[in-house]
């Protein structure tokens, strides 16, 4: 039988015990992704070196065995003000708690400890791969005359692989994103509002896979979120980036996607520090390229993304 790699069906829901199978399904838990690619077994491999009197390889031992997707969400808002978007759950598995103020607002902020999981089901035409206790970080990007994307990579712990045939999914909730642009996107930089070319950012997790004897878990042990903002370089008098680096000031990143009630996406940090900026040019303007690095002020809230 042909299978098509067009045909892919993620699945994912918050597990309520560590690796325990949170049994997602396409009614309720399927994932409205982009470019979702599967590392199927990942990990390493252990030569056995056995000395024998003639040469050849001698094979090996697959050890440390996990998963690994890679895919894109699209940065849309939920469709009501109060409810958690359709990704809410990729989200949570990176780190972030969630808040919900009813018919306000969701909000995701980070956590250092007690990070939730998900169990996250990978159905590549009718090859069911099953991934549980699923950490992850992810990427964002604000870039013109484009749609808006976080870019996730998670890791799982490796289930079981099965025939099973794609399941029917409702991927209703999924708001239709707007471009970026000056009608749909705002952006400010420690109170500079200028011509931006685009905001990236870089949660900066660091998941690490800890298979040990009597225990398998995903987790995560660090964060150490980066990014990067291009301006058009603005004459020292507006601001002058370059006294702004060297002074390690800090500052609010304030930005936001999206103007009607439902379907838009806030990013707030209230103490970034820019790095060493740089030249550049883009339609031959000169710009500026500003490295981020987001700091907390009292502890896990150096980055909130707030859907409302």
């Amino acid at each position: 039988m042909t299978r098509y790699m067009r045909n892919i069906a993620v699945l994912a829901k918050p597990e309520v015990t560590y690796g325990v199978d949170a049994a997602p399904t396409g009614a309720a838990n399927a994932m409205l992704l982009v470019n979702a690619r599967i590392e199927p077994l990942v990990g390493e491999e252990v030569s056995r070196e056995l000395t024998l009197p003639y040469m050849g390889h001698q094979g090996s031992i697959l050890v440390g065995d996990y998963v690994r997707m890679t895919a894109e969400l699209e940065i849309a808002g939920s469709g009501a003000a109060g409810t958690p978007p359709a990704g809410g759950p990729l989200l949570r598995a990176c780190g972030m708690s969630e808040v919900i103020t009813a018919g306000v607002d969701v909000k995701y902020q980070f956590v250092s400890s007690l990070q939730e999981s998900a169990s996250l089901y990978f159905n590549l035409d009718g090859v069911l791969h099953k991934m549980l206790g699923v950490r992850g970080t992810f990427t964002g990007s604000l870039t013109p005359r484009q749609v808006p994307r976080f870019a996730l990579t998670v890791t799982g712990l490796l289930g079981p692989v099965t025939d099973t045939a794609l399941p029917a999914v409702n991927v209703a909730a999924f708001q239709k994103p707007v471009p970026v642009n000056k009608a749909n996107t705002t952006i400010s930089l420690h109170g500079y509002a200028g011509a931006c070319e685009g905001l990236t950012f870089d949660i900066g997790n660091q998941i690490e896979p800890r298979l040990l004897i009597n225990q398998e878990k995903i987790e995560h042990v660090d964060r150490a979120m980066t990014g990067n903002a291009i301006f058009e370089a603005p004459s020292l008098a507006t601001k002058n980036w370059f006294e702004t680096a060297r002074l390690h000031t800090t500052g609010v990143l304030a930005a936001q996607h999206g103007t009607v009630a439902g379907n838009i996406v806030k990013f707030d940090a209230a103490a970034v520090q820019i790095g060493r900026p740089t030249y550049g040019d883009s339609q031959k303007i000169v710009n500026n390229s500003l490295p981020l690095m987001f700091t907390p002020v009292a502890g896990n809230d150096e980055f909130t993304i707030t859907f409302q």
